[in-house]
Order: structure tokens, then sequence, then C-alpha cells
């Protein structure tokens, strides 16, 4: 059924009723939860804002998650349940189409920092950007719940698997400070993608440690053709990919994998990480300097 909030300050002579009303500007919280998307979830990065999309109208905020998953963030602005609703979904039928590309150009349309997407992702979890193939997530934001909504996200989400939650706002004013309060319909933890993923999960043996994975991204700056012939691996575009590529030792194993493609070999280091101007590779048995090969 839908939420009611109620507020008393507790005083001497006893609790008195505080006023609890919408957000008297939509857009206010839209700027809130722009500024600080912990507010809805301490575990994104805005990369998007009114971002315009293939379908009509175009989407409030869109995110990034740790995992890499797309999240919708839609403001439901006086929307009938079904308009807002419908309008969501129909923007996770254009996000899932996205790649990898069509997220960096969404924030350089939107980011003011000249900085990458993959350096922004990198510093803000501390973990590689790869293509999230498709998965995202949804979330209406409203001031108000009505009972039509709360049936239609919970059969979404119980009967079809739709990842979409509401996250309810409440605002209120005393002594000249103003509040927010946030509620979920859904338990988002209990819905989350890594809860899921924990569900599923089998018991796996424990990490050997010398045994990794490399993201080889074949972006037309690297050629996995030139890696697989002369025999190395590379990271660039900031430090975050060259410190991680340093946990590589000697006599280590690694499987290559190339995103929205899959693995494509695998090998055994013989050489730590070199800068690429002092970087050498075995040729039919001389050591050739990197930048002397002949390079696609």
């Amino acid at each position: 059924m839908p939420l009611e909030r109620a507020i008393w300050k507790l005083e001497a002579a006893g609790p008195v009723s505080v006023q609890v009303g919408g957000i008297d500007l939509e857009r206010r919280i839209e700027d809130a939860v722009e500024a600080d998307p912990s507010i809805v979830d301490s575990d994104l990065l805005i990369i998007g804002r009114q971002v315009t999309t293939d379908h009509s109208g175009g989407i409030d905020l869109l995110a990034l998650d740790s995992q890499g998953e797309v999240v919708i963030i839609e403001l439901k602005r006086s929307r009938t349940p079904r308009d807002v609703v419908a309008q969501t979904l129909d923007y996770g039928a254009w996000v899932s189409t996205l790649g990898l590309d069509d997220l960096r150009d969404i924030w350089s349309d939107y980011s003011s920092e000249a900085i990458s997407l993959d350096d922004a992702f990198a510093d803000r979890f501390n973990w590689q950007l790869e293509d999230p193939d498709g998965s995202h997530r949804l979330l209406i934001v409203a001031s108000e719940l009505d009972a039509s909504t709360e049936r239609i996200v919970n059969y979404l989400n119980d009967h079809w698997e739709v990842p979409v939650n509401v996250a309810l706002f409440g605002y209120f004013e005393d002594a000249g400070s103003e509040y927010l309060i946030r509620n979920w319909l859904r338990d988002p933890v209990a819905d989350s993608p890594e809860q899921a993923r924990q569900t599923r999960r089998r018991e796996q043996a424990p990490w050997d440690g010398r045994t990794w994975v490399v993201n080889f991204g074949d972006d037309g700056q690297r050629s996995w053709e030139d890696a697989r012939r002369y025999g190395f691996v590379t990271a660039g575009g900031g430090e975050w990919y060259v410190r991680t590529l340093r946990n590589l030792k000697s006599g280590d194993r690694v499987a290559c994998i190339i995103p929205g493609v899959g693995y494509v070999g695998v090998g055994t280091v013989s050489a730590t990480v070199r800068r690429i101007d002092d970087a050498m590779v075995d040729v039919s048995g001389a050591q050739t300097p990197v930048l002397d090969l002949e390079l696609s």
C-alpha cells in the first residue's frame, strides 16, 4: 500500500507534528541527486543529465554503478503512474542498446572536466570500466506514491525480473532548516544486482595469486593482432591502468579479454611492465624495441 509519512518534534510539552509535504520544485531534487547521488545510491557516478535518446524525451539523470551497470534515474514530475513507468521502461529499452563508446560520448557532452569517462570511473571505484553489455536498472524518483505505481513496479520485479524501484522523497521545513527524507518502495539491497549474483554464485576455489585477467580493449589505438604476434599486453589512458598492470610479475599467468568479444588468448609473463619507449620483445631470437616494430 502507498507509504504515509509523519514526523513529530519532541518538546517538553509533548510531541508537536511537523508538516511534511512533497518537494516544492522537483528540479531541486534532481539538482540534489546530481550534486550528491548518494542520497539515492552510495554506489553511483553521474555521467549525464537530460540525456537525449532516440526515443521520445530525455533521461533526467544517467549514472554508472561500481559494477559498470547503467542506472536510469527518472523523476515523476506529476505524471500519471502509467506514463512515468512506461517512459522509464522506454528509456531502459534504449539504454540496453548502448555500448561503451556511446557512454563515453554521453560523458563528454555532460562533463566539464578534462578527464575521460574511463579515468573518472577508475578514480571513483578503483576499477576498470568495461562494456555494460546492455546491463541496466531503473529508478523512479517521486514525492508521493500511489497504489497503481506500487502495483506496477512490484509486478515488473516479481513476475518479469525488471530491475525497477521507486525512491520516495518527502520534504519538510523546521526552524528555517529544510530537510529531505527518503523511503524505498522495495528493499534496494535485496533487489540489487550484487545480491542476485551472491545468490547464484557457486563456491569457488581460492585464488592462486598468480593468475590474472587483462582487459585488452581493441579500440583503434592498439591492436590485438599486434599483441598476439609479438607477445605483449598494454595499458594506458590513465595512471590507474598503468598501476594495475604493475601487479603482473614474471611467471604469472594471464588471460586476455576484449570487451564485447570475450577471451582471446592466454600466456605467461616473461618480463615486468616497462614504458613503451623502453619496452623490448623477442623477434626471431633478437630483443627488439617495441617502437621499432611494424605495428598496425
